[in-house]
């Protein structure tokens, strides 16, 4: 698997920094512990009950450091960045921060609320995630472990391609892709064949990766027909259309496990909750994934990004914290997430088997070639005006996909808002 960087880094974004504080700069007074003698060790996390590596990772940790116990400070997803935010300028020292995304950790590290881990990580041997540390790096510095590495593949309901009598889908191309959602879709039982959630990264992240593009550059031209598909797949019913998913606030979960969608292009980190839904008795589909369709038929590019987790600079206990970022990132805490079917960071040939011999992981060579695509392309370069790059790329998108603007206004408007914002 190769890790497209292209654009991560915009070299005047860090020209400035000053030199952030150094692993063990902040507050690191263990003794402050628990009535009991043990470390409490808190940790933000998102939607704790319905992501399972969360737990498993706090308790295989608690089991192998007695003493030292991990909690979650809970935040709603959708809310996580902004409630982080607001957490952190108000001098809050929950120990242990999770970087849900690189736009986020750039934030972060840029106004010194990070401990500085470059020196640890020097002595750790991480070549087994080499290319996510890569992701991480600040100037050559890094503060952040990440975990977990996910990209984007096609997830299909066996049972309705069996009913249609069609074969599953294995490196498909974005016009089989349209074909096979409309011989799919059933519209008097409001069953598509195919579901597009409504985030940008949907239509943006994926055009990008397979047209060698960066979403900061405002040269936009080639999501025009990846947006043409999407209103035309809406039109003709093969799938549900944005403006209704968008106002109803339709999960993509309960599209894919209630069997409304016979297809849905979506992140890796789907596949453990799905997983544990089916083995909680909550959904009963029958499953499998395939490869991101492609322009082309041939080698494989779909996009991604990692997830790490970092030590917040007011942290009291950053020595026991940085025994958890060790665990998590390394070999014992991919034996974790690969047995609960999430894609760890840290990956050997002996991860990918156990990942793959999880009971009700699909083990055929479609998935397994899905599970190593050729290319990953990076979700959404870091950049210093990314938020509001981002902001407005979500904002374009909307409006395109509610039909308030044609494509090739969208685009326009993305380009010339974007400029303006840059220049």
């Amino acid at each position: 698997m190769h890790f497209l960087k292209k654009g991560l880094l915009a070299a005047t974004m860090f020209g400035t920094i000053a030199a952030l504080a150094a692993c063990g700069g902040g507050a690191t007074d263990d003794s402050a512990a628990s009535e009991d003698g043990d470390i409490k060790l808190t940790v933000t996390t998102w939607n704790y009950d319905t992501t399972p590596e969360f737990e498993k990772l706090f308790r295989a940790f608690e089991e192998a450091n007695p003493g030292i116990t991990v909690e979650p400070v809970d935040i709603a997803s959708d809310d996580y960045d902004t409630k982080l935010t607001t957490m952190l300028s108000s001098g809050d020292t929950t120990d242990i921060l999770t970087m849900k995304n690189l736009l986020s950790y750039s934030n972060y590290a840029l106004r010194d609320q990070l401990v500085d881990l470059t020196d640890h990580i020097g002595s750790l041997d991480i070549a087994p995630a080499q290319e996510s540390y890569d992701m991480y790096d600040v100037e050559g510095k890094t503060y952040a472990q990440p975990y977990r590495t996910d990209f984007w593949v096609l997830y299909y309901n066996k049972k309705m391609f069996d009913e249609a009598g069609l074969d599953y889908p294995s490196n498909i191309t974005w016009d089989e892709y349209e074909e096979l959602a409309k011989q799919l879709t059933k519209p008097d039982e409001q069953i598509y064949g195919a579901y597009q959630h409504t985030w940008r990264s949907t239509t943006q992240a994926i055009a990008a990766a397979q047209n060698g593009a960066n979403l900061i550059d405002p040269q936009y031209d080639y999501l025009e027909e990846y947006y043409d598909r999407a209103l035309r797949m809406q039109d003709e019913k093969a799938q549900m259309d944005f403006g209704t998913a968008k106002s109803t606030k339709v999960t993509y979960q309960s599209q894919f496990e209630n069997e409304k969608a016979a297809m849905m292009y979506m992140g890796t980190w789907y596949m453990g909750a799905l997983m544990t839904n089916i083995d909680d008795g909550k959904t009963d589909v029958e499953w499998g994934i395939a490869e991101m369709p492609q322009n082309e038929k041939g080698e494989v590019t779909t996009f991604g990004s990692p997830t790490a987790f970092a030590i917040n600079k007011n942290s009291k206990h950053q020595e026991a914290a940085q025994k958890f970022l060790d665990f998590c990132s390394g070999e014992e805490g991919a034996k974790v997430l690969a047995e609960v079917g999430v894609v760890p960071s840290y990956k050997t040939d002996a991860i990918d088997e156990l990942y793959f011999s999880r009971e009700g992981m699909p083990a055929d060579e479609v998935s397994k070639k899905a599970f190593n695509p050729e290319t990953v392309a990076i979700e959404f370069p870091v950049d210093e005006n990314g938020p509001a790059i981002d902001k407005i790329l979500q904002e374009e998108h909307d409006l395109i996909l509610v039909g308030d603007e044609t494509p090739k206004e969208g685009i326009a408007n993305m380009e010339k808002r974007v400029k303006s914002e840059t220049e």
